[in-house]
């Protein structure tokens, strides 16, 4: 009996819906840092390329973690051993729950164009928002309308919000 690997995205955005700016986090808050560590350990991550690239060298490939990064020309990526390199969102997807063990899930992390292209296949979104607005020039595709929210937690300088796939 094959069950089936859940896909969630998590995501932060300030009050604008940006995510980023120049491949960066436009804001540095540890609590979501804390928050995605977290939430990611141990699972599968699917990332951009942009992402992929952003992450600092220290932290790539994220550690305690399969990463799964998404390029439109593999040939072109440089990644360490153990990354799984994939052409297109449906192949990341495909090969993350290919390599998904017992009680794993695959997380999308990014960037807004894996956002826009696997939201219609998670399952949950987990969502921090950034207090504020930040310069910008990334921003999540808005997708609450196929979502249901079930929680939300405060924290310091943000909130965390909880959707899950409306039925």
């Amino acid at each position: 009996m094959t069950t089936e690997v859940p896909v969630a995205a998590v995501v932060a955005m300030d009050e604008n819906r940006v995510i980023g700016k120049a491949g960066t986090l436009p804001w540095n808050v540890p609590e979501d840092l804390a928050h995605f560590r977290a939430l990611t350990k141990g699972h599968i991550v699917v990332m951009g390329r942009k992402t992929w690239e952003s992450l600092p060298e220290k932290f790539r490939p994220l550690p305690g973690r399969t990463n799964v990064v998404v390029s439109r020309d593999i040939a072109k990526l440089r990644l360490p051993e153990g990354v799984v390199a994939a052409s297109s969102p449906e192949e990341a997807l495909s090969a993350a729950k290919a390599l998904a063990k017992d009680g794993q899930r695959v997380w999308i992390i990014g960037g807004a164009e894996l956002y826009r292209a696997t939201l219609p296949f998670c399952a949950e979104v987990h969502l921090t928002i950034i207090d504020g607005c930040h310069d910008g020039d990334a921003w999540l595709p808005t997708f609450e309308g196929d979502f249901t929210q079930v929680s939300e937690t405060r924290g310091e300088r943000c909130s965390f919000r909880v959707y899950e796939r409306a039925t």
